[in-house]
């Protein structure tokens, strides 16, 4: 059998792809974990950092109402409208297997979050002059596993087609999202710090996941046609 060099690229992305998973899974189990025990110290911390930003953005109202903003850029009705767009924008060009990645990945995030809630069934925190207020349950932060869901497929879709200056730019405003998103769910006291962080852990290990799975697929697909494959999802104008 020829050995080929597409092998070999796809053998390191592989290796790449597990220490992915296993950054981003480990420490979600681990919170998870403590978070089903009610580990005191976690605890402590969660609820010390609860009343504290709560009481700084009480005390705040520019930085309030950024947050508020903030939270409602990250709501499920803004990126979904979002990717309803980018997905009919993707079967507008002929590129139904990004369209697929994106329904999949974005679906399939929401519906993995609503599971993990219901597992571990931690409530909201609870404070004084509320500054909004949510329903359902608190771990992880569906806000906060979206974003990380939403920015690394976006980037993914968009990527082949940026410069490198735009590269820079996209990846500073994802981040800027991401965090800020986040930050806005535990300002506004509807999450504890640990329910954001592992929003963001479990999006993480569900876009990894996804992107090697999707990866995979395209990999043995080519391996039967012979097809020689680009950088990114799928190269511009395929099918």
């Amino acid at each position: 059998m020829r050995f080929r060099a597409s092998d070999a690229r796809f053998g390191i992305r592989s290796v790449l792809t597990l220490a992915a998973l296993t950054i981003a899974a480990v420490p979600f189990g681990l919170l998870l974990l403590l978070v089903r025990t009610r580990w005191t110290p976690l605890l402590s911390v969660d609820h010390s950092a609860c009343d504290q930003l709560h009481r700084y953005t009480a005390e705040h109202p520019a930085f309030a109402t950024a947050m508020k903003t903030m939270s409602t850029l990250g709501s499920s009705a803004v990126y979904l409208t979002g990717f309803a767009l980018v997905t009919a924008w993707l079967l507008y060009r002929r590129r139904p297997r990004p369209a697929a990645f994106t329904v999949v990945t974005v679906t399939g995030s929401a519906v993995l979050n609503a599971a993990v809630k219901r597992a571990v069934q931690r409530a909201r925190p609870v404070v004084t002059d509320p500054l909004t207020t949510a329903t359902g349950l608190s771990f992880p932060s569906g806000h906060a596993q979206s974003s990380v869901v939403t920015y690394a497929t976006l980037l993914l879709i968009f990527w082949p087609a940026m410069r490198a200056t735009w590269r820079r730019v996209a990846v500073t405003v994802a981040a800027a999202m991401v965090l800020g998103i986040g930050l806005s769910r535990a300002a506004l006291s509807v999450h504890y710090v640990s329910d954001v962080l592992a929003g963001y852990l479990l999006g993480m290990a569900w876009f990894v996941t996804m992107t090697a799975m999707f990866a995979a697929w395209r990999q043995e697909r080519r391996s039967a046609s012979s097809a020689v494959g680009t950088t990114g999802l799928e190269r511009p104008g395929a099918g």
